[in-house]
């Protein structure tokens, strides 16, 4: 059992794109070229908005802007195609670890007790692990939940909560975690399970913007504040 510290941040969930890293477009360009080569369709995420949302969810979307059947099948090939095209994709843009990341990482593991560290991403699981091993980031977190799991972020925050408490074997209280992301979405989905929020504006949002959602802190980055000032 971990101990308990009233107040204290036990687990924080991160968002990725935005958030842990950008990488110059991979997934919409990785989107884009399963939609021509696999389903015949130019310019397919034309009308698609990614930020926040689920992969599945942009896919259904593709799927009903072009008349093609959203069946288990076609999300399997649309998914299969995907993962191959974005480690391809990775490797020729320039994409980075985004300011204050690594310093945050490093910081919280010298907390005492440092908190448990999982994901909460619209990312597919394997698409997830690409990005992030990619960057040398994948290990770092013991936990999560990803797109794959359900369409909805809000339901993905009690997926990841409910993984927490088993993996972890303990009563983590909903106001000792935190989620950090980029969107009004990661916020809206951490208000879902009553977590705070840290809202980081690396993203394709302002400050204000997201400080309109009334986020616990909001930050320009993750360099404009610490560690110890969100999770003690």
């Amino acid at each position: 059992m971990l101990p308990s510290f009233f107040g204290m941040i036990r687990l924080i969930l991160f968002d990725i794109d935005g958030t842990l890293i950008a990488t110059g477009g991979a997934g919409e360009r990785a989107f884009t070229e399963v939609c021509r080569a696999e389903f015949g369709v130019l310019n397919g995420t034309l009308r698609l908005h990614f930020a926040g949302r689920t992969d599945p969810s942009i896919v259904r979307d593709f799927f009903a802007h072009h008349e093609i059947e959203p069946s288990p099948e076609n999300f399997q090939r649309f998914f299969d195609r995907y993962v191959f095209q974005l480690e391809h994709v990775l490797g020729n843009l320039n994409g980075r670890v985004l300011p204050g990341v690594l310093a945050w990482l490093a910081a919280l593991a010298t907390l005492t007790p440092p908190p448990r560290l999982g994901l909460l991403t619209g990312n597919i699981g394997l698409g997830a692990r690409i990005k992030l091993g990619h960057f040398g980031l994948w290990d770092r977190f013991e936990t999560g939940a990803f797109g794959d799991d359900h369409e909805d972020r809000n339901q993905l925050a009690r997926i990841a909560r409910a993984r927490a408490r088993k993996r972890f074997g303990d009563e983590l209280r909903d106001d000792e975690i935190l989620v950090i992301g980029d969107t009004p979405r990661d916020i809206e989905c951490a208000r879902a399970i009553d977590a705070k929020v840290l809202a980081v504006a690396t993203g394709s949002y302002t400050l204000d913007e997201l400080r309109a959602h009334k986020p616990e802190w909001a930050a320009k980055t993750l360099e404009h504040i610490s560690p110890a000032e969100v999770c003690s």
